[in-house]
């Protein structure tokens, strides 16, 4: 891919329509916002138990929140997901999500989205569709109650079931995010699909990615490649290729015994970094421009040093500029995590 230098990148965007193309000729239309970095669980793999979480004062407002998302809306993101911690714990959040409403109706927005752990849905299902949801991302590890409480260490099981039928009930499409776990769920893959199948739910898997110290777990012992959960799967079920997109990273496969996809997000057996087409910010403003990397712009600063949204422009083109070509994950006993953050920091 031919390497667009930040001049011709400048040049690029002075139009009465700017787009953001990164110096890899990517066009970024899809933002990530983490609206805290608070949760209700404490994942095994995500975060230690005994966490410090950010001071209140440095989260950006929920009004700022809002702005930031309409400044990305016109220089072309047209799909924001909202991701935490958990994004369903913070305090009024179903403000920003109305406020946003109006950008879906227009159009200028394609989609808005959510990933949740789902202990939540309960009380906010029916508010996230009525403000224009129409699909959500559910976190669930396995099905085996004991098995849930040792992954979330705080999680109530049923709380969560009661929450994905509010998210039926509500119209919301429903994708069950799975971390495969070596020797935690992998006895549980096919009762997974099964079970995904009967509700009307899609299905991805994902591998563990080394962001984080999380404690006494080691997540070498966690990592299971999705190359072998596919090949086990393939033993019970017809999985066909097929040409679908919801403009993440997964490479989705339909199965035929149940009609319902199985997705497959692999940043570590092959990384999906050649179409990358994201960024993520922060609940504190700052934009990470790759998972996998520590580089980052901070939008808080210019957010507050004007009631004009220029210098936050300027800011997200410069970064934009240096978004790099991929990530440099790895899993390894004897190296460090890659990035320093924790997943509910950049937002899962």
């Amino acid at each position: 891919m031919t390497q667009t230098t930040a001049t011709e990148l400048s040049k690029q965007t002075a139009t009465g329509h700017p787009s953001m193309v990164d110096p890899f000729g990517r066009m970024v239309d899809y933002l990530r916002i983490s609206v805290t970095d608070r949760c209700d669980f404490r994942c095994v793999y995500c975060m230690s138990e005994d966490m410090n979480f950010l001071p209140k004062k440095e989260l950006l407002t929920i009004e700022e929140l809002t702005r930031v998302s309409n400044a990305f809306i016109r220089l072309g993101v047209k799909k924001l997901r909202f991701t935490g911690g958990e994004p369903l714990v913070r305090k009024n959040i179903m403000a920003l999500f109305n406020s946003l409403t109006p950008q879906l109706e227009s159009g200028a927005l394609r989609e808005m989205t959510l990933t949740t752990n789902g202990s939540q849905l309960g009380k906010y299902a029916q508010q996230l569709a009525d403000a224009g949801m129409r699909r959500i991302n559910v976190s669930l590890d396995t099905l085996n109650s004991d098995k849930f409480t040792a992954i979330t260490r705080w999680g109530k099981f049923d709380q969560v079931m009661e929450g994905l039928q509010a998210a039926k009930k509500a119209g919301l499409k429903v994708k069950i995010n799975t971390v495969a776990l070596q020797g935690v769920n992998d006895d549980e893959l096919h009762t997974l699909v099964s079970w995904c199948g009967d509700e009307g739910f899609d299905l991805t898997f994902i591998e563990v990615m080394p962001m984080g110290d999380i404690g006494n777990e080691d997540r070498v012992d966690q990592y299971l490649p999705l190359t072998k959960v596919r090949a086990l799967l393939s033993d019970r079920w017809s999985l066909n290729e097929i040409d679908y997109q919801t403009g993440g990273p997964a490479r989705y496969v339909e199965v035929r015994e149940t009609g319902g996809k199985i997705g497959f997000i692999t940043p570590m057996t092959h990384n999906f970094c050649e179409s990358c087409n994201r960024v993520r910010m922060t609940c504190t403003g700052t934009l990470y421009l790759c998972l996998g990397q520590d580089d980052a712009m901070d939008l808080r600063a210019p957010l507050r040093s004007s009631d004009s949204d220029a210098p936050l422009e300027q800011a997200i083109f410069k970064a934009i500029a240096r978004k790099p070509k991929g990530h440099d994950f790895i899993i390894d006993r004897d190296a460090l995590p890659s990035v320093a953050r924790h997943m509910s920091v950049t937002g899962g």
